[in-house]
């Protein structure tokens, strides 16, 4: 297995029929689900490559890949389309993203028993020789990635600073807001 993004094979199809335009518009899959039950929902996490991802471009994404989606057709009856960000206590469904938050905590679930556990919390460590490392209370851990069925950050105060700095980063440069002059000739 190379990622966690698409799991089950409706979830893999989906991944193949709409990967190479959401790609084609400058975005990554973080993680596709399709949950079945009372009301089926295909729910999309996307973000730029350098992370990030605002409500307007989940709404073109949603757009493009209902479409898609539409011409395809994967999935049996009505469904509703859920595309978002992956959030600041995001999956982490690709080798890269746990190099990527080496330094934050999070919980790591494995398919399998190792060493009678299968749950794992601590700091990510990043990745050496395709395992990701992580720190846990008895010392640092490396698990193959195959092994991986699950996991995530854990939100943390530092997570949250860090991700309001990087928002404030894309604000610098808006110094001030200027009011339309349409809505000052109405008063």
């Amino acid at each position: 297995m190379t990622d966690m993004i698409a799991k089950a094979s409706i979830d893999r199809r989906i991944h193949d029929i709409i990967a190479p335009a959401v790609e084609d518009m400058g975005f990554e899959i973080v993680r596709i689900r399709f949950m079945g039950g009372k009301t089926k929902v295909v729910q999309i996490m996307a973000e730029r490559p350098e992370g990030g991802i605002e409500v307007d471009d989940c709404a073109k994404i949603s757009q493009a890949v209902s479409a898609l989606l539409d011409v395809e057709d994967p999935i049996e009856g009505e469904y509703a389309l859920e595309v978002s960000s992956p959030g600041i206590d995001r999956p982490l469904t690709r080798l890269k993203d746990f190099e990527r938050y080496e330094g934050y905590q999070a919980k790591v679930e494995t398919t399998e028993l190792i060493d009678n556990r299968r749950r794992f919390n601590g700091e990510l460590r990043g990745v050496q020789d395709g395992e990701i490392l992580i720190e846990i209370a008895e010392g640092i851990v490396g698990l193959q990635f195959d092994w991986l069925a699950d996991a995530k950050l854990i939100l943390t105060d530092e997570l949250i600073a860090e991700s309001l700095k990087a928002r404030d980063t894309k604000l610098e440069g808006f110094d001030e807001i200027i009011e339309d002059d349409a809505s000052n000739e109405e008063e």
